[in-house]
């Protein structure tokens, strides 16, 4: 059992986190980084990426998954980008999901189901606009994939194995055929055994995260796994010496981290200020971030207006291994609209401070290309300045 302070385990996490420089070495330091469709400052996996890669922009991440073919588009954490290589051990994904759409699309509608992957094998690779069948079932108006028969089915495919995305059109899945996009060896690996497969996924898990607690959320593991399973691979690994069990002092929960990842303990990192996605990896268990870095955090973009109590997208402000505010804002054309800011209890706002936000105003505004800057009536005086004094070079 290793122990650490909560201190140690702050500056761990930021060390793991934020050493990558490039696109690659971020895919390949996270093994997972969740894909988000709302786009109000970048999608979130855009703000993965400019967080930890020097000069990043918008889309970047695109080379890397549908040129360089690093990774792809699958389901772990919810909707990832995930490695290649994992596609054998992800076939329990599809197995899983298999019954679901066997039931309400594969079988009731095959006859659709073959026409969609035939059209693909002689036209692919196409988005869902392009099919010839524009069918449509009334029963799934309202549902998360709506009525349209070409893109419950294309879900279904997708869901189990057997079609994959080729890339995106702004930002909608344009499907191919596994063996035309992945590499023969990888769609053609032998078939991994369910616990060898359920103990990569916990593996890639504690990857992703750094740090990660046994009794975190269900719906972080998102697996195709009880919680008593999981606790027995989880020691099975522990056992292997692929995972190391770690003690916060004055904590009651058990955490691990990869035994690879000890390198980064009592790393230092540069204190900068880093404005974080609302779905970045370090902040997937939001307990842990409560108990080791005193930040609660809720994402408020689904909840109703009235219901809000900071707002619609806003990022995590880190400064250090401490979070210090959070940023309401928008990017608007070419203005990046802040629309609130607030300072984190208790934070002593110091010139050093002051001036690392304005470093991490200029180097975020370059990430979004935005040609000006908008404030609200009333902002602190000390984030005014820090957002009106930046210098963007066109």
């Amino acid at each position: 059992m290793m122990l650490l302070s909560r201190a140690d385990a702050r500056r761990f996490l930021l060390a793991y986190h934020f050493a990558p420089k490039t696109v690659a070495e971020v895919f390949a330091r996270l093994g997972s980084v969740q894909v988000d469709p709302l786009n109000p400052l970048g999608r979130n996996h855009d703000l993965v990426m400019q967080v930890r890669v020097s000069e990043y922009r918008r889309g970047d991440w695109e080379g890397a998954a549908y040129r360089d073919r690093l990774v792809y588009d699958a389901w772990d954490k919810q909707a990832c980008l995930v490695p290649v290589s994992d596609w054998p051990h992800r076939r329990l994904y599809h197995g899983h999901y298999r019954p679901y759409w066997a039931e309400r699309v594969l079988t009731p509608h095959a006859d659709a189901v073959a026409d969609t992957l035939a059209e693909l094998r002689a036209k692919g690779p196409l988005s869902s606009l392009e099919f010839e069948n524009k069918g449509r079932v009334e029963a799934w108006a309202g549902s998360w994939y709506g009525p349209k028969l070409v893109k419950q089915t294309l879900r279904a495919l997708w869901d189990t194995g057997q079609i994959v995305t080729h890339h995106r059109a702004g930002g909608r899945h344009v499907y191919d055929l596994p063996e035309n996009v992945l590499p023969a060896e990888v769609v053609n690996a032998p078939v991994v055994a369910r616990d060898d497969a359920l103990k990569h996924l916990i593996l890639r898990r504690h990857q992703s995260v750094g740090l990660l607690r046994l009794n975190a959320d269900g719906a972080l593991w998102s697996l195709p796994a009880t919680s008593a399973e999981r606790k027995v691979l989880i020691q099975d690994l522990v056992t292997e010496g692929a995972l190391v069990p770690v003690q916060i002092e004055g904590s009651a929960q058990r955490y691990h981290l990869l035994a690879g990842a000890q390198t980064y303990l009592g790393q230092d990192v540069r204190p900068e200020v880093r404005f974080l996605a609302p779905l970045d990896s370090l902040m997937w268990d939001r307990k842990m971030v409560a108990e080791l870095f005193g930040f609660d955090y809720i994402w408020e973009v689904y909840k109703p207006q009235p219901l809000r109590r900071w707002g619609y997208y806003v990022l995590p402000v880190l400064y250090g291994d401490l979070f210090v505010g959070r940023v309401d804002s928008r990017l608007t054309g070419g203005t990046w609209r802040i629309l609130n800011w607030w300072w984190e209890e208790g934070v002593a706002v110091t010139p050093d401070l002051v001036a690392a936000l304005g470093e991490a105003v200029t180097r975020f505004r370059r990430y979004l290309g935005a040609e000006r800057v908008e404030l609200p009536v009333g902002l602190d005086r000390r984030v005014q300045a820090a957002f009106q004094d930046t210098v963007v070079n066109p």
